[in-house]
């Protein structure tokens, strides 16, 4: 491994920075390398900020995978190269935050059947019972289910927070039975023939995308839909906002209470002024309209 990464790398464990960040920010610096054909260390402010022009214009690269990238330059040669005049900032993103998607709970229960295997049943069933990200859900080891607690510690969830949520008593049941079976040792979900090694991210969305498409479900664009479901379905629960922030594992309460727009209950109370119309509907004779 070339030094240069080596120290970037070296530096970005220093601060503990989770693998994925890791792994995002060398993808950024590599990516500036073989656009210039040149060490990064030799590239210039101006060109690198030509670069995120690039990805940005031609590219058309979305503006989170921009941001990551900038996010990844900005270490780099702050940190790294220690050039500390040098910043790189892509523009707020101007579009519109859109609503989460979300299941309703028959949907739920069609997707869950929907399963081809256990281990896959019970995978979505821990994703959604528990509103784990994705990145949580096959980092899961089985020491992680705590079932006299009733609870599921997540280590080093998003922002190097450990947290805990809630144990489903009928997951843990779904658990007990899964565990017999394919014996998980050092993670509770593995590839088949390596349980020593976690379930991909790719291998686990597919098998949301699979389950989706048998059970005939339209809604839920990924697995992550599983999470958004769980923390509506607890608002809708009468659970209160705080609990379900801590759940989730936010860092600010605003951020759980876009929720707030999905629950159902609130909406079903709600009644429109046209219901609340005093006159009835007068019939009108058929005509043009002009």
């Amino acid at each position: 491994m070339a030094p240069l990464r080596q120290k970037m790398i070296n530096d970005m464990k220093l601060r503990r920075f989770a693998i994925g960040t890791q792994n995002l920010y060398i993808h950024a610096v590599k990516g500036l390398a073989r656009y210039y054909h040149r060490s990064p260390d030799l590239i210039s402010e101006e060109e690198a900020h030509y670069y995120l022009l690039y990805l940005q214009e031609e590219r058309k690269l979305e503006w989170g995978s921009c941001n990551c990238m900038a996010a990844g330059l900005n270490f780099f040669y702050k940190t790294t190269l220690q050039s500390d005049n040098i910043r790189f900032k892509i523009p707020k993103r101007k579009q519109a935050r859109k609503l989460p998607t979300i299941f309703s709970r028959s949907d739920l229960k069609k997707l869950f059947e929907a399963a081809d295997t256990l281990r896959n049943r019970v995978m979505l069933i821990t994703a959604y019972s528990a509103g784990l990200r994705l990145s949580e859900l096959v980092s899961l080891k089985p020491e992680h289910i705590e079932s006299g607690r009733k609870l599921i510690r997540v280590d080093q969830g998003k922002g190097n927070k450990d947290r805990y949520t809630l144990l489903s008593d009928k997951l843990l049941k779904e658990l007990k039975i899964y565990q017999k079976r394919y014996h998980p040792k050092e993670y509770l979900f593995y590839p088949t023939g390596n349980p020593h090694k976690p379930i991909g991210k790719n291998m686990a969305y597919k098998v949301f995308v699979k389950a989706k498409k048998k059970a005939g479900l339209t809604v839920g664009k990924g697995i992550h839909s599983l999470r958004h479901s769980f923390a509506t379905h607890l608002l809708e629960d009468g659970v209160d906002l705080y609990s379900i922030k801590t759940f989730l594992g936010h860092n600010s309460i605003s951020t759980t209470m876009i929720y707030l727009r999905l629950t159902a209950n609130g909406i079903k109370k709600i009644k429109s002024p046209f219901d609340r119309h005093g006159s009835a509907i007068v019939e009108v004779p058929d005509g043009k309209d002009n």
